[in-house]
């Protein structure tokens, strides 16, 4: 049974640590929510460590320059672990092999880390030379949707290309509105039978580096028993938690606001509807919570 808290502080004195997810918890991508960068910065105050977790597909310090632009201090957190770093890895592994990217153009971060990491540039190539695929979004997810994709997601099918998928989210909030990400289209390839490999949330990768940044600013062990994740994501965040054997804090007005607050901004929790989009999934968070406060 899935518990409605009114503020972090209902539930901190049992948890260590907190991996809390960014976009649409700290922040909505234009400006941060105060009050949740208030209650990590409290959380962190009484003693608790702050791993902020995103399905960012850029490394985890081009992820901590984006907060500060926004306004997220050094206070609300003790670490960053993006889907970036972990793809970042999977890059470095493959070196040498030819790449084709979907995704933004200018979208390189990923490519000058490996570079910065390994002395190595990857190898981007066109598809009908690439040994595999990396996806880091839509190329413009503004005007573009995962079906646009189809005729190249076939010629990978067609020869059996590995896709990395760099942010596993379907879609991500901009301001109030929403465009599709590259677990979109990772989703559509392996509903056609692709391979694909995800690097972040809900997947086992991401969630032990962020124990292992915990755990190395402890300095000591850290149960799972004494991790609280944060998330707004039920597929991402919470199924990570889940699958992950962690307690859960849902926040609720995130990309799931339109079903469970009736899309306006600042109203209420439906208790029916979320009562029926608890009984939909077959997991359940540990708690709920409107938006992040203390």
């Amino acid at each position: 049974m899935t518990r409605l808290v009114r503020g972090l502080a209902d539930l901190a004195s049992g948890y260590k640590v907190i991996l809390s997810d960014v976009w649409g918890v700290v922040h909505n991508g234009v400006v941060a929510f105060g009050r949740a960068n208030e209650a990590l910065g409290r959380f962190r105050a009484g003693g608790g460590m702050v791993v902020l977790m995103t399905n960012s597909p850029n490394p985890s310090r081009f992820v901590e320059a984006q907060l500060a632009r926004l306004g997220v201090t050094r206070k609300a957190y003790d670490a960053i672990v993006a889907s970036g770093d972990v793809t970042v890895s999977l890059l470095v592994e493959r070196a040498g092999a030819g790449l084709f990217h979907l995704g933004p153009p200018d979208e390189t971060a990923l490519f000058e880390e490996v570079l910065a990491l390994s002395g190595k540039a990857p190898r981007v190539v066109p598809l009908k030379q690439a040994n595999f695929v990396l996806c880091t979004g839509l190329a413009d997810p503004w005007h573009e949707t995962p079906a646009d994709y189809d005729a190249i997601l076939a010629a990978m099918r067609a020869r059996n290309l590995e896709l990395i998928c760099a942010n596993p989210d379907i879609v991500v909030e901009d301001g109030g509105k929403l465009f599709y990400c590259a677990g979109a289209i990772a989703e559509r390839y392996a509903g056609a039978g692709g391979k694909v490999i995800q690097a972040g949330k809900p997947f086992a990768p991401i969630f032990a580096r962020a124990l292992e940044l915990a755990r190395r600013a402890a300095n000591e062990a850290i149960d799972r028993s004494e991790v609280l994740v944060i998330g707004d994501a039920m597929r991402t965040d919470i199924k990570g938690a889940h699958d992950q054997g962690f307690d859960s804090l849902f926040v609720t007005s995130g990309i799931h606001r339109s079903e469970l607050h009736g899309g306006a901004t600042g109203a209420a929790l439906d208790a029916a509807a979320f009562r029926r989009f608890m009984e939909a999934a077959n997991f359940a968070p540990t708690a709920a919570i409107p938006e992040l406060v203390w």
